[in-house]
């Protein structure tokens, strides 16, 4: 039989005058930005497969309805509003709709337990999947835009703000669809506030304010993606008040803070539960 040094022991003895080791110290905590950039690439390459039908859907949606709206509407103010909102209602039908289910499901079967277990901050999180489904709205963006001011007759010459309209309506819309599926109780739940929020964005973005009731014009002033709308509306006139664009985009990125802010609460409110 050996004999083994009681010291060298789990939980033996130490020798006289030997010092207790010091517990190890934990990592480096994980940093925002890298973790944000680990979330978002691991999110677009699990969405890659499912990128040709989604550009597909939201693109043809939009374009068809400005297609129908060319029989109601001839051009001027009116055909303004219908191609910015129908461009807009892209991006609100995967960072609104799409998002809210995703979230929804990912809380009900358990998807948020795999994130809590990961050294990432809760922003990067939420962050990382609001970017990757905005990305998918870019070339659908465009080519609604593109194809809605030729079907209009619509000057083509500052199509370059959408480069600013598409990030900051993304955010803002992104941040209120995961806030709408991690709030959810059930994924159904999800689905339905996701379809009601795209079709918010579809009836008060693509139609004409001038032909709301007062009433619906305050609604419209609340969604987020509205500010967006504007601002991509202003730029179609012979001269654009590029103070006014300026400043729809300013209240859009707020909306955006705001809204990614909220969308970060409640992932820690549904990860702990």
């Amino acid at each position: 039989m050996s004999v083994v040094p009681a010291d060298v022991l789990p939980g033996g003895a130490l020798a006289v005058g030997e010092t207790a080791p010091e517990p190890a110290g934990l990592g480096p905590r994980a940093r925002l930005w890298p973790s944000l950039a680990a979330v978002y690439r691991a999110q677009l390459s699990r969405a890659r497969v499912a990128r040709i039908p989604l550009l597909f859907v939201a693109t043809f949606q939009s374009v068809g309805i400005m297609i129908l709206m060319r029989g109601v509407v001839d051009g001027g103010g009116e055909a303004q509003a219908v191609v910015a909102g129908s461009s807009v209602l892209v991006v609100a039908f995967v960072a609104l709709n799409l998002l809210a289910q995703y979230f929804g499901q990912l809380r009900a079967s358990g998807g948020l337990d795999h994130y809590a277990t990961l050294p990432v901050p809760p922003a990067a999180v939420v962050l990382g999947a609001a970017g990757a489904y905005a990305s998918f709205t870019v070339p659908g963006t465009v080519v609604t835009a593109v194809f809605g001011c030729v079907l209009f007759g619509l000057p083509l010459a500052h199509l370059w703000v959408l480069a600013a309209v598409i990030p900051l309506a993304g955010a803002a819309l992104a941040g209120l669809g995961a806030a709408l599926g991690l709030l959810a109780p059930r994924p159904e739940t999800a689905t339905l506030l996701g379809q009601l929020g795209m079709s918010a964005a579809l009836l008060l973005g693509v139609l004409p304010a001038e032909r709301m009731p007062e009433a619906v014009r305050l609604a419209r002033d609340l969604l987020p993606s509205t500010y967006g709308v504007e601002a991509f509306a202003r730029t179609f006139g012979p001269h654009p008040d590029w103070a006014r664009v300026l400043g729809d985009l300013a209240v859009c990125g707020g909306v955006g803070v705001i809204s990614l802010a909220v969308a970060t609460w409640a992932y820690r409110r549904a990860a702990v539960r």
